[in-house]
């Protein structure tokens, strides 16, 4: 199970109220965030574990497109709250041992791509989930790889396969990069292909197969979209580059150490925390898990 720290930590933040500390730090993304976490081993079961978070430096991205993300500095400045509960995290999951992964020059995306294409390729039957709600991850999917994906807060949670990207963007996980090449991406701030909205990239994908059998093929597309497709070849290009999830970020996977913890090692540091909900849905031995909330609460 591979954790996208920085989606994940945003949801849970704004999931729930703006709880503090006496201290006045914000705390509602730890919280939350953790209480994901259980949720999601529950469910998932999982045997092995560990979070991706992005790193606060520019990535090659920034340096490809000057342009890149350029409309997050006002989010950079409402949310300082959440980047502050980054390294809480940090130091949690330090002392729970799960593996914490965070590359500079490379977003947690690439992070989450590297090691994912690492452990599917070991050749033991690995299977990963990857707990996110960014839809770019969606290009990941294969038979091996699955996105879990909270829909409302940290409830409906959906498992999305290779069918369910069909489903919701209209094309398959290996298209994802060609469909942002052409529509861009608002939210990262690259431009995509100007004119060409996600009906038309679905259609000319569905014919085409990729973008650049699009364009090998241009001449055979009607001429209002063919000359907007003319005119946004650069941009389009471009935001397929900027699109791209590396599979190749300096890191590497390490099957022993993202074992998932003991659970007495959850009970420990919740407790240590005050957080009594999150000890009671620990896998942690009943008396046990009594004893503790007795000495710590």
């Amino acid at each position: 199970m591979l954790i996208d720290g920085n989606a994940v930590l945003h949801r849970a933040y704004y999931a729930l109220p703006d709880w503090r500390n006496r201290s006045g730090e914000a705390t509602a993304g730890v919280y939350g965030f953790l209480s994901m976490l259980m949720k999601a081993i529950d469910e998932l079961k999982p045997t092995h574990l560990a979070i991706a978070f992005d790193n606060p430096e520019p990535t090659f991205r920034h340096e490809m497109y000057v342009g890149y993300q350029s409309n997050r500095e006002k989010e950079r400045q409402v949310s300082e709250d959440i980047w502050g509960q980054v390294e809480k995290l940090k130091e949690i999951f330090r002392r729970i041992e799960v593996p914490v992964y965070s590359v500079a020059g490379f977003e947690a995306d690439d992070v989450i791509g590297t090691v994912a294409n690492q452990c599917t390729e070991q050749g033991d039957g690995c299977e990963v989930v990857i707990i996110t709600g960014d839809k770019d991850l969606m290009q990941l999917v294969n038979e091996k790889i699955k996105l879990f994906m909270p829909q409302k807060g940290f409830s409906d949670n959906v498992i999305v396969d290779e069918e369910k990207v069909m489903e919701k963007l209209g094309v398959h996980p290996n298209q994802v990069v060609d469909y942002k090449g052409l529509v861009g991406d608002s939210s990262d701030n690259y431009p995509g292909a100007a004119g060409i909205g996600p009906k038309t990239a679905v259609h000319l994908l569905a014919e085409f197969g990729g973008l650049d059998r699009i364009y090998e093929n241009i001449g055979g597309i009607g001429e209002l979209v063919r000359n907007k497709l003319v005119n946004g070849y650069e941009a389009a290009k471009l935001s397929q580059r900027l699109a791209m999830i590396r599979r190749d970020a300096p890191v590497t996977y390490d099957g022993e150490k993202c074992k998932i913890p003991d659970p007495e090692k959850f009970t420990q540091v919740f407790g240590e925390l005050k957080y009594k909900s999150l000890v009671r849905r620990t896998g942690e031995n009943e008396d046990k898990k009594k004893e503790l909330q007795e000495k710590l609460f």
